[in-house]
């Protein structure tokens, strides 16, 4: 696979994505409905002469409705780590970019958003991608300050969401 200079310069992790994968969803059973497996797609594409990789993920439900995400990282040349910027499809407005941790060979990343906690670990082995995605609520102190909650520990314990698994196309 060619690397951009921007690639070469930074994390390794990032070209192990690049390409079209086909795969497969299982979204969890929770408030969004019940357990459900569906035919998904993600792809990861160099842009901006390599500074960064696009990825598009897109789902379609059984009633013909489809989710999508589209995120990019991007290195933090300073610190040497990676970056991510994310938004789907969901309605929830796109925080700021999230600080990714490398532990070969999975890319994590944890983002707080007003309801929780979002926890993502990308996984390359060969020609087998896997995404997993977990939850965590915040738990409300007895003034309802959900914004300050699970600072301290006191949120809920991460939960399946969603885990995806794709074969490079």
């Amino acid at each position: 696979m060619v690397q951009g200079p921007g690639l070469q310069r930074g994390h390794a992790a990032l070209s192990a994505l690049l390409g079209h994968w086909r795969g497969s969803t299982l979204v969890a059973a929770g408030p969004w409905g019940p357990e459900r497996s569906l035919d998904a797609e993600v792809t990861y594409s160099q842009v901006a002469g390599g500074q960064g990789v696009v990825q598009s993920y897109r789902h379609v439900e059984p009633d013909g409705s489809h989710f999508e995400g589209h995120g990019i990282f991007t290195v933090d040349p300073v610190h040497n780590d990676v970056l991510w910027y994310y938004i789907d499809s969901s309605g929830v407005p796109p925080g700021t970019a999230a600080r990714c941790t490398w532990r070969d060979p999975v890319l994590r990343v944890e983002r707080r958003g007003a309801g929780g906690w979002t926890r993502h670990s990308i996984r390359v082995e060969g020609d087998v991608l896997t995404h997993v995605t977990e939850l965590k609520s915040l738990a409300k102190d007895d003034a309802g300050d959900a914004a300050e909650a699970g600072a301290d520990g006191r949120g809920s314990a991460y939960k399946p969401f969603m885990r995806s698994v794709f074969c490079r196309d």
